[in-house]
């Protein structure tokens, strides 16, 4: 199991982000934060420098920064692009998700097993 995959529409998406921003931009940094009625929602930054101790994942040539306080919750994640409608924005598949609030802001999170990251972050650096 990987960290953390993207699919094509949300690497197209995070190029764009990259060839857009204002300055020099490596990729992009994925986490959560306390937030909403659920408990946790996605934080997504920019990334000029990575940071030290951030597991690294490139998935379709575009470069993913995760936060170490993040990793637990994200194991296994796909992260999406999607255009509807009313909106445009990242969508996450996380089998670590138990639950989320009616209004979509925020979602509950469980810890993935710590053998499994293992693995995987042992997969991610070879």
């Amino acid at each position: 199991m990987k960290i953390m995959s993207v699919t094509e529409a949300a690497a197209s998406r995070i190029r764009e982000i990259i060839a857009g921003a204002d300055k020099p931009v490596c990729g992009v940094r994925v986490g959560v934060k306390n937030a909403g009625c659920a408990g946790v929602s996605y934080t997504l930054d920019y990334v000029e420098n990575p940071i030290a101790g951030d597991d690294h994942v490139r998935d379709r040539d575009v470069d993913i920064y995760i936060d170490p306080k993040a990793t637990l919750f994200l194991l296994g994640t796909e992260m999406d692009f999607e255009t509807t409608k009313l909106s445009s924005g990242f969508t996450f598949t996380n089998p670590n998700q138990t639950g989320a609030c009616g209004c979509g802001e925020s979602v509950q999170l469980e810890a993935a097993d710590l053998e499994e990251l293992a693995r995987a972050r042992a997969n991610s650096s070879a």
